[in-house]
């Protein structure tokens, strides 16, 4: 317990059968977005816990001043990729493998509006870096927008965080037409265990790539992995692919974050409205035009989110338009909003991926803070002062 200004503050683990109600409260309070433009309000299904709970180890905290609910945090702890190094066998040339450490991650740190500037949000994430060590935690890192200037002071100035990463996300509309996919190119649906397969060898020492991959695609909310190729390329199960490979290709994932929180746009004019409402209604009359409709965003919907991104060869673009396309139509059948991924802003794929500029977020801001020493062999050193690589593996459980 620590004294505010506002008075006694209590930091401690959300209890759903008591707190419910009141976090729901206090997450109403807390819009997100800058005042005057469209926000982006998050609904979590009525369970706090949602976007978070298949993780596999999580925290939620709450800070309590008397009765009310003034902040709230959540915390993911796993192991990532942090960097590779090679590996030399007697017959056989040097090979990439990844190098591992603990890492946690922060997120849905919101404070009350007549509780903030009075410490409590510096609390909350000083009780749960406090949980991070006790599970030996080597790093912490959080997300925001770049133009969430609170939030970054407080983890940049207060917390020690350091600026580390600049992903963008991008976001694109789910259409009331269905989007047509090249003859040119075929889609190939792996199992779970061919996806898990694909990944390791392909995808293992991309930055942040979880080590219980094989937990991600077994999930539930996990849709399916996807391989386009070249239609004439024949197609003879995933070991022929591995060992003989198109000259181009792509993977992606596709997660269902529609169970796990909604959507809604608020702060639009009617004007925009009446537009909007205007392109679903040609787009259902005559869908052969191929009207980039905009879905009723002003309602809460859900989103489908594209992870796990791979791709190779001079037709790489192609391939990874194919997959997009595929997943619109996924989405669609599923009755979501918006189909959304995130990639570095260094991916050569990020071109390729179709997406409404108005929506995305061209720079999200990850932090990291370096917590103690960890897994990390000295291959990478101190993962805090590394490069960017070209790719970033952005974990569903976490978006």
């Amino acid at each position: 317990m620590e004294e505010s200004e506002a008075g006694l503050v209590v930091i401690r683990e959300f209890k759903p059968s008591k707190d419910v109600a009141r976090v729901e409260e206090l997450e109403r309070s807390c819009e997100v977005g800058a005042a005057g433009k469209m926000s982006i309000l998050t609904d979590d299904l009525g369970d706090p816990l949602n976007r978070i709970r298949h993780s596999p180890s999580y925290l939620m905290l709450v800070a309590e001043i008397g009765s009310e609910i003034v902040g709230i945090i959540r915390g993911c702890i796993k192991t990532v990729t942090c960097g590779k190094k090679l590996a030399r066998s007697t017959n056989a040339a040097p090979r990439a493998v990844p190098v591992c450490t603990k890492t946690a991650y922060l997120l849905g740190l919101r404070v009350s509006p007549r509780h903030r500037r009075l410490g409590v949000g510096l609390k909350l994430v000083q009780k749960m870096e406090d949980w991070f060590e006790e599970n030996g935690v080597e790093y912490a890192y959080m997300a925001t927008e770049s133009e969430n200037e609170p939030s970054l002071n407080l983890f940049t100035r207060k917390c020690g965080y350091t600026k580390f990463r600049t992903p963008c996300i991008l976001v694109n509309p789910v259409h009331a037409h269905r989007v047509r996919i090249s003859t040119r190119i075929s889609i190939h649906k792996l199992t779970s265990s061919e996806a898990e397969l694909l990944y390791r060898r392909r995808l293992a020492t991309t930055e942040f790539f979880p080590r219980d991959i094989d937990a991600v695609l077994k999930n539930k909310l996990n849709l399916g992995t996807f391989v386009s190729a070249p239609s004439g390329y024949f197609w003879a199960g995933l070991e022929k692919f591995l060992s003989d490979p198109p000259e181009s290709w792509a993977v992606v994932s596709v997660w269902n974050n529609n169970e796990v929180f909604k959507l809604e746009v608020r702060g639009a004019s009617s004007v925009r409205k009446g537009l909007i409402r205007a392109t679903r209604a040609v787009d259902r009359t005559c869908p052969w035009l191929g009207i980039p409709s905009v879905p009723d965003f002003f309602k809460p919907f859900g989103l489908h989110l594209l992870y796990g991104w791979g791709s190779e060869g001079p037709q790489a673009r192609q391939m990874v338009r194919a997959l997009c396309n595929h997943a619109h139509n996924l989405a669609r059948k599923s009755g979501c909003g918006a189909v959304v991924t995130e990639v570095s802003g260094h991916d050569p794929i990020r071109s390729a991926i179709p997406h409404w500029k108005s929506l995305s977020c061209e720079e999200d801001v990850w932090c990291i803070k370096r917590l103690g020493e960890g897994y990390s062999d000295g291959s990478v050193g101190d993962w805090t002062k590394s490069p960017p690589g070209i790719s970033i593996f952005v974990d569903p459980r976490e978006f």
